[in-house]
């Protein structure tokens, strides 16, 4: 029994010492110690010995078992040492190396513009309104006071989805939305994306972007409105712009205007930006029209408000000096760069 217990050591220091992973220790392990392992089966044998040769070979068995383990508990240890340090080698960092550029994002030109838009007028008290790209006739057309025949209404101009459904034209349907859900005073703007069926040319997309503006209260008069649109101008294209309004017709405010602004490019003498006249038109605006106030219930004689619309391409292409409006949506980054 002793000779069969000092071979089981002996083999198990021979086959530790070749082990080079954990999955071969373990293996060993087994081997010898596990249910089916030798040293097990030895144990289990003694049951047939007498009283004296059974605490003898018990000891002994003991004292192999105990030997056996300290060489796996060494072995586990050296085996994840050396398991490490490779690892450590393959993972190991060159200081020296040059490191990678990160590449940083840049805001995209309508982004910019509509961010300097907003802020003028946040600055002077409005806050921002959202609506649904996908609007409904009535909120896009007849509470806005656009009859069943304006030609704005027609399938050559409009995106349809339904007879009653649409993508929005404008973003005055927010100024819809928000009279019928809030009461006076109401100042607010309303940016974001708009959709005509218009052919792609330098100055034409059939996607395009609004900031549209809002105000409603008591004593609201025209000269509150040409005094915001002025500050406005000001501080959107410098202290030195002067403003100018024309008559226009829109359906829904009354009196209508056009703003154009002092040409920021020769400061009024006439170039190549403003087609020599000196002026730049900018954006639509106009008192709004009482069918309008009444869509949300209001009482036309107690409150009176004024509205304003601009395109954002429009503003960035005159800010920028860019040419084409198919620029902003072609992803160019040699483009898009140019903005950081």
């Amino acid at each position: 029994m002793q000779a069969q217990l000092d071979k089981i050591l002996e083999e198990a220091k021979a086959q530790l010492k070749e082990a080079a992973t954990m999955a071969q220790t373990d293996e060993i392990r087994v081997k010898l110690l596990g249910k089916k392992g030798k040293l097990t089966e030895i144990l289990r044998g003694m049951g047939k010995l007498s009283p004296e040769e059974r605490k003898s070979t018990g000891q002994m068995a003991n004292k192999v078992r105990s030997e056996i383990e300290q060489l796996l508990e060494e072995k586990f240890e050296a085996v994840k040492a050396a398991a490490k340090e490779a690892q450590f080698r393959l993972e190991k960092l060159d200081v020296t190396e040059p490191g990678k550029e990160t590449i940083l994002g840049v805001k995209h030109p309508l982004t910019i513009t509509i961010e300097e838009i907003s802020k003028v007028f946040t600055n002077m008290g409005f806050s921002i309104a959202e609506g649904p790209e996908v609007e409904t006739v009535f909120n896009n057309f007849d509470a806005l006071n656009a009859g069943p025949n304006h030609p704005s209404r027609d399938m050559t101009d409009t995106f349809y989805i339904t007879e009653d459904i649409l993508l929005r034209t404008q973003t005055s349907p927010v100024q819809a939305r928000v009279l019928m859900k809030e009461k006076p005073p109401i100042k607010i703007i309303s940016p974001g994306r708009c959709f005509r069926c218009d052919t792609p040319d330098a100055t034409h997309s059939p996607m395009f972007h609004q900031v549209e503006g809002l105000v409603v209260d008591e004593g609201v008069t025209m000269a509150d409105l040409k005094g915001t649109l002025d500050s406005f101008a000001k501080q959107l294209f410098g202290s030195e712009t002067r403003t100018k309004f024309r008559p226009h017709h829109f359906p829904f405010t009354e009196p209508s205007a056009e703003m154009d602004v002092s040409c920021f490019k020769c400061g009024g003498k006439g170039c190549r930006v403003c087609k020599g006249s000196g002026w730049i038109e900018i954006l639509g605006c106009g008192m709004v029209h009482p069918n309008v106030l009444k869509v949300g219930n209001l009482d036309t004689e107690k409150y009176t408000g004024f509205a304003f619309g601009m395109g954002v391409e429009r503003v960035a292409m005159l800010k920028y000096g860019v040419d084409d409006i198919r620029l902003f949506y072609e992803n160019d980054m040699r483009f898009i760069n140019q903005f950081k």
